[in-house]
Parts: C-alpha cells; structure tokens; sequence
C-alpha cells in the first residue's frame, strides 16, 4: 500500500511541476544598444550579453537595410524607425534624422499591435534618445526619457536600468523597449572600433547594466522572457552617415534570446526588421498581412 501511495505522491509532484510550468506568462523585451560593432562587441568583457547570446540564436551580419529600399541614411533615425516598426524606411519615411513626415500612424511601433492583440498588456518604453519617445513610440502605457543633457552620458543609461528593475518588479510589463546611446556617444567621440578603448568601455558599461535588468527580469520566476538585442547601425572612423557600401556601418547585429529561441548562429541572412515580427509571434500575436511588415520572425524553436 505505502509503495502505491508513494508513487500517487510523486506523480502528484511531477503534476505540480508541470503545471507551475505552463503557469509561466510570455514577455518580451527588445533591448537597443546604439552604433554598437559586433566585432567590438566580442572582443570586449561582456559577460551579460555572453549570457544571451549563449542562451539563444545570433547573427553578426544583420543589415540595416533592406533587399527593396536602401536610400536612406545610415543614422539613428531611419535604423530605429525599422527596429521599432517592423518596415523599412520607404515605409515609415524616416530618411534620416530629420523626422519631417514620419508615418508612424500607418506603420506604428509594436506596441500598437500588441495592445490590439491583448488590450490588457502592460508595455513599457525606456529611452534616452527623445526622437525614439517624440516620434516612434506608441500604446506605452509607460513612457520614460532619461536623457538630461546634450550628450548621452553614462547616466542616462544608469537611470534606465534603473527604471526597468524597479517597473519589470511592479508593472509587470508584457512587453519592454530599452534603449542604451552610450556607445554611439563613444564612437562619435573616440571612434568605432574595437583598438577604441573608449568604445570598449562603453560597451562594458552597458553590458554591465544588462545584467542588472536581467537580474530583475530572472526574479519574476512565473515569466518566460524572450530577448532580442539590436544596434541601429555600426561605424566606421567617429561616423556612420552614407555607408551604403560599408560593411562595418551596414552590419548590426541581431540576437534572439530565451527559452523559446533556438540556439547557435543563424544560418541565413536576417535583418534589423525581423526584430518586431520575432517578438509578436513569440507572444502569439497573429500577425496581419495588412501591417505590411517586411521583417519575419526568426530564431524561434
């Protein structure tokens, strides 16, 4: 009798553990880091976004423009308009940093589709380049700009970490957008390349308060987060503008994070525009042909 009733206990167990495990909630966070090399990015300490990259899929060729357009400037601003949205810049209308007839009401940012496809999620924007919030962001239910100054400091991008462990603890976002400028500030400055010291630093730095956000994030052990980190571009010199023909200024890099991603390095070419549609689907957003997104999700199991 006992040998019976010990195995109703552990089948009772093994019930309770797979139960707690489909209790788990999907989320997802999209993590910029701007004028960020992946060359450099390797070469520098990393352990954070090492830790992503290990736990996922990656591509160290992502391009920031697409088959169909590629008129727009190599800069901020049509790069995170793409990252954002899902769509190139013939779409968007985004063709450099000027913003003069943007067309996010037609192509907005993700978070407008995720609010369509679940009213009640909780989505959470935190930048330190104002345009991102000015002109990209919509359907935030919380929206925080942490740059103060003219350029973007080192605490800017602290104030953000900030902010994402003290909301992924009481907003319980479904999904996160966050942003880091301190390596494209160090690139202007200094220059992008991995012999930069500064631009290494800055790296470091950053991928230092990654860590502080996943810390917060692995606290919430009834969430399963998918992760995608992004640049808007790479450099070349202390610049990126007009380069249409430069790998180091073409290539991003894309990374797709999480248990519900595959694992090693892509084996075909993806882009900046894959991003949106990769964290749609992951949540089960049914994705519209309508939107017109001209990314794909990619990377998941």
């Amino acid at each position: 009798m006992k040998r019976y009733l010990s195995l109703a206990i552990v089948l009772l167990l093994l019930a309770s553990s797979s139960s707690s495990a489909a209790e788990k909630t999907k989320h997802v966070l999209l993590l910029g880091i701007d004028g960020c090399r992946f060359d450099a990015l390797t070469k520098a300490n990393t352990p954070n976004l090492d830790k992503l990259r290990a736990s996922g899929i990656y591509s160290p060729t992502a391009l920031i423009l697409g088959d169909r357009y590629k008129k727009n400037d190599t800069v901020s601003g049509p790069g995170w308009g793409s990252i954002n949205t899902g769509v190139w810049a013939d779409k968007h209308n985004v063709q450099d940093n000027g913003f003069k007839e943007p067309k996010f009401d037609k192509y907005p940012h993700f978070f407008h589709w995720v609010k369509q496809g679940m009213p009640t999620a909780k989505t959470v924007s935190i930048i330190n380049w104002t345009p991102i919030a000015q002109y990209m962001v919509s359907s935030a239910d919380v929206s925080i700009d942490t740059k103060k100054g003219t350029s973007y400091a080192e605490a800017d991008d602290d104030a953000e970490a900030a902010a994402v462990a003290e909301i992924a603890q009481e907003e319980n976002p479904k999904a996160m957008m966050l942003y880091f400028g301190e390596v494209d500030e160090a690139g202007h400055a200094h220059g992008f390349h991995p012999t930069v010291p500064q631009y290494i630093a800055a790296i470091e730095h950053v991928d230092a308060l990654v860590g502080s956000v996943l810390e917060a994030i692995e606290k919430r052990t009834d969430q399963e987060w998918l992760i995608v980190v992004t640049s808007d571009h790479g450099g070349a010199g202390k610049g990126h503008g007009g380069g249409h023909n430069n790998p180091d200024i073409l290539n991003s890099f894309l990374i797709v994070s999480g248990e519900g991603a595959q694992r090693g390095k892509f084996d075909q070419q993806v882009y900046i525009v894959d991003a949106v549609p990769t964290l749609l689907t992951y949540l089960g957003v049914k994705i519209d042909d309508a939107w017109e997104l001209d990314g794909h999700a990619v990377g998941l199991k």
